[in-house]
């Protein structure tokens, strides 16, 4: 595994980047396919408008959240602030800023959020997904030492190799990758019912939280609060929020109207 997928003389192209500009790509048909079956009258123009606000505050959230968790360090080491391809993007800190910017969109285009979320949600998971690949190349997101006989040792001069040398390591990118395409496999298939606003949204990040905080038991990397790691408060939070929304609003019930939230 090496972190670089090309060099053209001076000119470096990392499987981390490239694994997210593949995710956006994706994302964007997947995302228009749903919308026009949808039809919530978006063309490509709408479309690509709606992806300028979200992916730029979704990058932001992300590292500002890993930041902030980690801030002893990048005060120490102020330049290491914007360098995203080192690592250090928080998926939870991601999703708060994607949500931003999609309510943003939404109002600016006048739609529904969840309708816009619903249609949004099985990309994410999916770019979640081809986005651990770029981790797994990089050595980060990595997981403690195993003796299981799929334990990975990574190269000495990644994050892995750095933190745990010449130690097989819980590969916890390649058990995200699995559990969420699990989840996409599930949002593709539930996509098609009649629900209400936001029924696939909750669905979305009640089966995200789940395979996060199994995978996050043994990730060696975990930003923490106190003695509990973050991902697990977060997860539970989303969990149970959505959870109880869900039953209370009976989102799987067919939606009778289409208006504004």
């Amino acid at each position: 595994m090496h972190p670089i997928f090309i060099r053209i003389g001076p000119l470096e192209i990392r499987y981390y980047g490239l694994m997210y500009l593949v995710a956006f790509v994706v994302g964007f048909f997947l995302m228009r396919a749903e919308v026009r079956r949808r039809g919530l009258g978006l063309s490509t123009e709408d479309l690509l408008d709606i992806f300028l606000v979200t992916i730029p505050l979704g990058l932001l959230g992300a590292r500002i959240y890993y930041v902030l968790f980690r801030l002893d360090f990048f005060l120490r080491h102020p330049a290491e602030i914007p360098a995203i391809w080192h690592g250090g993007l928080a998926i939870h800190g991601g999703l708060l800023g994607g949500a931003l910017g999609l309510w943003i969109a939404a109002r600016l285009k006048k739609l529904s959020f969840w309708e816009l979320a619903d249609c949004t949600v099985p990309a994410v998971i999916l770019g979640q997904a081809l986005g651990r690949i770029g981790n797994l190349m990089n050595g980060d997101a990595y997981g403690l030492p195993t003796s299981l006989p799929w334990g990975i040792v990574f190269p000495p001069d990644s994050p892995a190799g750095q933190a745990f040398p010449g130690t097989p390591l819980h590969p916890t990118m390649i058990y995200e990758i699995l559990g969420n395409l699990m989840i996409f496999g599930l949002l593709w298939w539930l996509r098609m019912r009649p629900a209400k606003p936001g029924f696939l949204t909750a669905v979305y990040f009640m089966g995200y939280s789940v395979v996060r905080g199994l995978v996050s038991i043994v990730r060696g990397d975990s930003l923490w609060l106190g003695p509990i790691r973050a991902a697990h408060v977060a997860s539970l939070l989303l969990f149970f929020g959505f959870g109880i929304w869900l039953l209370r609003a009976r989102l799987w019930e067919p939606s009778r109207e289409r208006g504004l939230s």
